[in-house]
């Protein structure tokens, strides 16, 4: 039997099939639902409750260990744990260090640029140079050394002919100066620039110094001695009239002495570099000072202190 045999219209007699099917579906849907729904209520179990939650303190211990000693493996911060009565899992520590977002120790002991920087500071100096044009112009160049740690000018130097016999002697006038130093250099640092030859990185390495280059048109791998730079333009240079090479000598050493000796800081905690000292004790004003102005290279920079 057909839908033609019913006589409907030709939109019923073309669309039937498809209405009986679609009805079926939904017969076959409900029935299916109330079926799951009477097999849900039948086998419930009662609510168990998971894993509980790890302590925060164990979190924070875990993830300071991972920190502070970024070499060290799950299974050894386990162990380190268990030294001091602490039991947890490897698979435990592996979760708390992905939830705060810590790579396994082979990724997190790469060392970057920056990190290696501040490991060696206390041993590292960075050398560059800059130049300065005359008022006749005529080009002077300039030669620096500057300690990464305590972000002090160790040497100055100008020429206006910097020839390899000429740089050679600046690094042995500079290891010279650093004889009394506590801690000896062990790197040097410097761009890839040609002046840097004749001999001049064979004298630090005979002093047992390692000397490390910038990769070509990489400014910020140096970028302690391009500050300087920035710093002794904008507070100093770029404020004169340079006219020979016995004034700018003159102008370096005394802005040298005031970078070094006044100049606060903030990598050093606003201090000097030559009172970067941790252990040195800040100073009390008294209840209503009177200051005293120096004036440095014709009243261009200030200083003040308390007048007697």
């Amino acid at each position: 039997m057909s839908w033609r045999s019913f006589g409907g219209s030709r939109g019923e007699r073309r669309f039937g099939p498809w209405i009986g099917r679609s009805s079926r579906r939904s017969r076959e849907r409900c029935r299916g639902g109330w079926h799951r729904q009477l097999v849900g209520r039948r086998w419930t179990y009662p609510h168990r409750p998971g894993r509980p939650p790890f302590d925060r303190r164990l979190q924070a211990l875990v993830v300071r260990l991972a920190r502070e000693n970024p070499g060290w493996g799950y299974r050894r911060i386990v162990g380190e744990l268990r030294s001091l009565g602490i039991c947890v899992s490897a698979t435990s520590v592996r979760t708390i260090l992905l939830r705060h977002g810590l790579r396994p120790a082979p990724q997190r002991d790469e060392l970057s640029w920056r990190n290696f920087l501040r490991q060696q500071a206390a041993t590292t100096l960075a050398c560059d140079f800059f130049t300065v044009e005359t008022a006749w112009l005529k080009r002077i160049y300039v030669l620096f050394f500057i300690s990464l740690e305590r972000r002090r000018v160790e040497l100055v130097a100008c020429t206006a002919n910097p020839t390899g016999a000429w740089v050679a002697q600046q690094a042995r006038n500079l290891l010279m100066n650093l004889d009394d130093r506590e801690q000896p250099v062990r790197f040097l640092i410097h761009d890839r620039d040609a002046k840097f030859g004749g001999g001049f990185d064979q004298v630090f390495t005979s002093e047992g110094v390692t000397v490390i280059r910038t990769p070509v048109r990489a400014p910020n791998a140096n970028a302690h001695a391009e500050r300087w730079v920035g710093s002794a333009r904008r507070e100093c240079l770029d404020r004169l009239l340079i006219f020979s090479r016995r004034q700018l000598e003159h102008v370096l050493d005394v802005y040298t002495r005031h970078y070094n000796q006044h100049r606060p800081h903030r990598a050093l905690a606003l201090r000097p570099p030559e009172q970067a000292d941790g252990n040195a004790q800040p100073l009390r004003a008294p209840p209503f000072p009177q200051l005293k102005r120096i004036d440095l290279l014709g009243g261009l920079i200030h200083e003040y202190e308390h007048a007697a």
